[in-house]
């Protein structure tokens, strides 16, 4: 068991940011990652149509014989993981709750969440804040355009700090002194986002956070791969394979060399 791949998936390239985190701190171990590049975004949709996709990345996943599933996406880790552990036999870890717990480990009080239009409206991190620690202060916005600049690779410059300073000028006035970055494709744009917040701002990145529960869970389950074990890395998706390759490399930082097409 202990030999089998970490199972990953997201709507389409965001996710490979948590993969990333998990590659470095997890190198022996192998991972399979599925994009949903067919049915992305995933934060425009219903809830319902987004467990309804969640559970199909899932089996997909579990007949590649995995043995932890991470749902590297916010939304569907906002609303999927109920119905995604009550059916798979192996543990699941969303990206949510390593976030909000990573988050009151730094905050003085007053927390910032930035994601997509599902992942606000879901409330998911504003509850998993207030579970973890009562009397917190929390702001969520929604930053849309973000995750287009991401794909297309505008991490810098002016444009993207004029769209950064419209959707984050109202953390200046709420006093956020903590920034979760609650959208996997928001990572890349850390540098630009930094500068507008200002130095005051910690900038969570709730894909660290991931990859180190991750860890404990494999730990905790006597489920983590050898030491020394050589380490294979697989990718699905639903569409555009060479275009999952291309994107996908600036956000992993490493080439993706095969992006194999599934049906789901």
């Amino acid at each position: 068991m202990n030999q089998r791949s970490i199972g990953v998936f997201d709507s389409g390239v965001g996710g490979l940011t948590v993969l990333k985190a998990l590659m470095r701190r997890l190198p022996a171990e192998s991972t399979v990652y599925l994009g949903d590049t067919a049915r992305v975004p995933y934060g425009t949709k219903s809830p319902e149509v987004v467990i309804r996709y969640s559970l199909s990345n899932a089996r997909l996943l579990m007949r590649q014989q995995i043995k932890l599933l991470v749902v590297a996406c916010n939304t569907a880790s906002s609303v999927s993981l109920p119905a995604l552990a009550k059916e798979l036999e192996v543990p699941v870890l969303g990206v949510i709750e390593p976030g909000a717990q990573a988050a009151v480990q730094v905050t003085a009080g007053r927390v910032g969440v930035i994601g997509t239009l599902g992942t606000v409206n879901s409330g998911a991190y504003q509850q998993a804040l207030a579970q973890a620690r009562g009397g917190l202060e929390v702001m969520a916005r929604a930053c849309p355009l973000f995750v287009p600049l991401a794909e297309e690779g505008w991490t810098e410059g002016e444009v993207v700090e004029a769209v950064a300073r419209k959707y984050l000028a109202d953390f200046e006035a709420f006093g956020a002194d903590t920034l979760v970055l609650g959208c996997t494709h928001y990572p890349l744009l850390k540098g630009a986002i930094a500068r507008v917040v200002g130095p005051q701002v910690r900038l969570v990145d709730s894909a660290e956070a991931t990859a180190e529960a991750a860890e404990g869970l494999l730990r905790d389950g006597g489920l983590l791969a050898c030491a020394g074990a050589i380490a294979e890395h697989r990718y699905f998706v639903t569409d555009l394979p060479e275009r999952f390759a291309e994107v996908g490399a600036r956000f992993l930082e490493r080439p993706i060399e095969r992006a194999e097409l599934v049906d789901l």
